[in-house]
């Protein structure tokens, strides 16, 4: 275990103790869990001040005491387990939960052992699955069971990580402290029901362990040509681009995660991953890491994002229902996760972490800057498995036209699965009772899934918003930006969440419209490169919209004349 590169990139980040190709607690961490895993007459921790102290014990036994924490904490953990929470839901978490809590935390140096040992046979077509910090511009996999991310949650609940290195590696927050500080020091609703979230994570995997898995990817866009990689798109790769636009459907009510096709859904994501889930933050991203905790076990080892970077998570399980957006969150109770479950044991949910630039203004409009925002979405959008098809069809200058199948001419995108081989195999739809990764894989090898990274070819894009609102950026450029990268992808389709934003209150007709010309990805993208020159400029003030079509928003009643796209 010691020779482990994957092991010895992670270990320093982990409460652990290595030695004799073993991992495990420190004894003094033993007895205190063990006595917890007892049940309150045993541990005397029966309330949110006595289990703050019990952290502070096994942090003191971790020599952590020095690993500074918010200073609110403790006052944090007493005002919602000892106030907010009701009696009745106390004492369900203290006799019940917090016991199998303490149960799982010592199991964890077993189930971190096991899953290095089978990763080993999850090394599909050479690839690495174990548990390591996926650093920066090392494209790469992680691959974790449910019930391991359990423990590992369980680890940022008690404060566990050691955090004092975290920054050399441009690590986020991974401890639950600032979560609870920020409670005390500012209460608000949308802090508690965000706590309420986690808290009913650990009920529902404790009623009923999960046993699924979780896949977390880096992907990476190399600024140099390397081979098998497609490499990060310059400006006359876009221009010259003869890929015709997908089908693009609006949808003016709903939310991303409540979408019913299998398809890979935006995360609005802030370079560190997770944004400020653990802390104050509370708008799209936030809220997804709230209602699928599971995705939090990736800011354990995900550092920040560059510019030539996604981070792709496919399985992570729903647990929360939720209203409200920000400062109205609120969590309403249970939800059951319906997902189907591939041959690798994730369930159906794709998620991919794309960050847009911060607080642009003018300079958005600028070139460079246009060719960030869409290569970051090509990155996120883009199927590595399909890298053959995409060495066929994207030289390193662009894609002429008579590299491209025939049937790509269709502009609604119905037939550009024609341009992938039809060497994909079907994905399972049973879901599977294993429990170690060892029967995942075997499943692998009889169902003939063709890699971690399998897609069919009929998944598109689910999306909204990306990069505006908090960020700044603007929302008609950031639509057109996320539908040439979708259709650049070969994607089959963009659906558009508009959130009831009045600047996309046209969205359909101009989508439409575009349809209806037939453009290409070249074509659109080289309108808005234009357009955004101008706008630069201050040769124009109007939004793209406008700009592309003056009749359209001058009520002209021959431009609303336009045909209706399936």
């Amino acid at each position: 275990m010691e020779s482990r590169e994957d092991l010895n990139s992670i270990l320093p980040y982990l409460p652990l103790v290595m030695r004799s190709s073993t991992m495990f607690w420190p004894s003094q961490v033993v007895e205190a869990l063990k006595a917890m895993a007892r049940g309150p007459l045993h541990s005397h921790v029966d309330s949110g001040e006595l289990l703050f102290l019990a952290i502070s014990d096994l942090r003191h036994s971790l020599s952590l005491s020095n690993h500074h924490f918010a200073p609110s904490f403790p006052q944090g953990y007493a005002l919602f387990f000892d106030e907010l929470m009701s009696r009745e839901e106390s004492k369900k978490w203290f006799e019940e939960v917090v016991p199998a809590l303490a149960d799982l935390l010592l199991r964890f140096p077993s189930l971190l052992q096991t899953h290095y040992q089978t990763a080993d046979i999850a090394h599909i077509n050479g690839v690495n699955t174990g548990l390591r910090l996926l650093r920066s511009q090392e494209p790469g996999i992680v691959f974790l069971s449910q019930e391991l991310i359990g423990a590992l949650l369980g680890c940022s609940l008690f404060c566990l990580f050691p955090v004092t290195n975290r920054g050399v590696e441009h690590l986020p927050t991974i401890n639950f402290d600032q979560l609870f500080a920020s409670l005390y020091d500012n209460y608000n609703g949308k802090q508690e029901n965000k706590i309420r979230c986690i808290i009913h994570y650990f009920e529902r995997i404790f009623s009923h362990m999960p046993i699924g898995f979780v896949s977390f990817e880096r992907k990476v866009l190399p600024l140099e040509h390397l081979p098998q990689c497609i490499s990060y798109p310059k400006a006359e790769f876009w221009s010259n681009s003869v890929i015709p636009l997908c089908c693009f459907e609006v949808q003016n009510s709903g939310l991303i995660e409540d979408q019913s096709s299998e398809a890979l859904e935006v995360d609005f994501a802030n370079k560190f991953i997770g944004g400020g889930a653990l802390h104050r933050g509370c708008v799209q991203e936030e809220i997804r890491f709230m209602i699928n905790p599971e995705l939090i076990a990736g800011m354990l080892f995900l550092p920040s994002m560059a510019d030539n970077e996604a981070i792709e998570i496919i399985g992570a399980e729903r647990f929360s229902s939720y209203t409200g957006y920000a400062s109205s969150f609120h969590f309403t109770g249970d939800y059951v996760d319906k997902k189907d479950v591939d041959c690798f044991g994730r369930r159906k949910t794709r998620i991919i972490a794309i960050d847009a630039l911060c607080s642009p203004r003018m300079r958005q409009y600028k070139q460079e800057c246009l060719l960030r925002e869409i290569n970051k979405a090509f990155c996120g959008f883009f199927a590595p498995s399909k890298y053959q098809q995409y060495k066929r069809l994207f030289p390193e200058n662009g894609c002429s036209r008579a590299q491209l199948d025939q049937n790509i001419e269709d502009p609604i995108g119905r037939s550009r699965s024609n341009l992938l081989s039809h060497d994909n195999a079907s994905t399972s739809d049973e879901t599977t009772e294993e429990k170690s990764v060892n029967q995942v894989i075997s499943n692998y090898e009889e169902k003939g899934c063709e890699s971690l990274g399998h897609e069919d070819n009929n998944i598109g894009i689910v999306t909204g918003n990306w990069g505006c609102g908090a960020f700044g950026g603007d929302p008609e450029l950031k639509t057109i930006i996320q539908w040439l990268a979708a259709s650049q992808a070969l994607r089959p389709f963009i659906s558009y969440y508009t959130f009831g934003l009045d600047e996309l209150q046209n969205l359909d007709q101009v989508t439409r419209w575009i349809l209806s010309q037939k453009w290409t990805v070249g074509d659109l993208w080289n309108m808005l490169v234009e357009y955004s020159y101008q706008k630069y400029k201050g040769q124009t003030d109007v939004g793209f919209f406008t700009w592309l079509l003056p009749s359209l928003f001058g009520h002209d009643t021959e431009m609303l004349d336009l045909p209706n796209m399936p």
